[in-house]
């Protein structure tokens, strides 16, 4: 599975208005500023995240985006599904490599394992909610069920990058 961009963006604009749910619609423009993201990309997912309604807009001088629904409500998958249009590519049905081979109809053993995969991915990001990451990173570590990264400490008490195992 590849993470594209628009997945990518889509997350750190849901999770943009997931941090300001209480505070009224947001630009798309302060949305992308703030983030450092481009702010034409911004509004096509805003545009895609809407019309899956995960995030619903206003018009107006006042007007901007605002989740459609609770932080709670709205899960990872979700997102990515509306700014990729899918979680996971069963390369077999978007790219098949002989369409008599990779036909429904034919048998194919590998296609069981992308089929899994693709169900496990979906599992995953079915299991962890917008208001799940608004939590520091170690929370959401926690959450999903990986280790803490060990840190260290470098001359003068500044944390250094965490050193990853292996």
């Amino acid at each position: 599975m590849r993470i594209t961009t628009w997945a990518e963006y889509g997350l750190i604009c849901a999770l943009h208005l997931a941090r300001r749910q209480d505070e009224g619609p947001v630009t798309g423009r302060v949305i992308a500023a703030s983030e450092r993201l481009s702010g034409d990309y911004v509004e096509q997912i805003l545009l895609r995240l809407r019309r899956a309604d995960i995030v619903r807009s206003t018009r107006g001088a006042r007007g901007g985006y605002q989740l459609a629904r609770s932080a709670t409500d709205i899960t990872v998958r979700d997102v990515i599904q509306a700014s990729e249009l899918s979680t996971f590519d069963l390369h077999c049905v978007s790219h098949p490599v002989n369409s008599v081979r990779c036909a429904e109809a034919s048998e194919c053993s590998i296609r069981p394992v992308w089929q899994l995969l693709q169900q496990r991915i979906d599992e995953v990001l079915d299991s962890v909610r917008l208001s799940d990451l608004i939590e520091q990173e170690s929370a959401v570590r926690a959450r999903v069920g990986l280790a803490a990264l060990p840190e260290r400490v470098i001359g003068g008490g500044r944390l250094a990058l965490p050193v990853l195992p292996g």
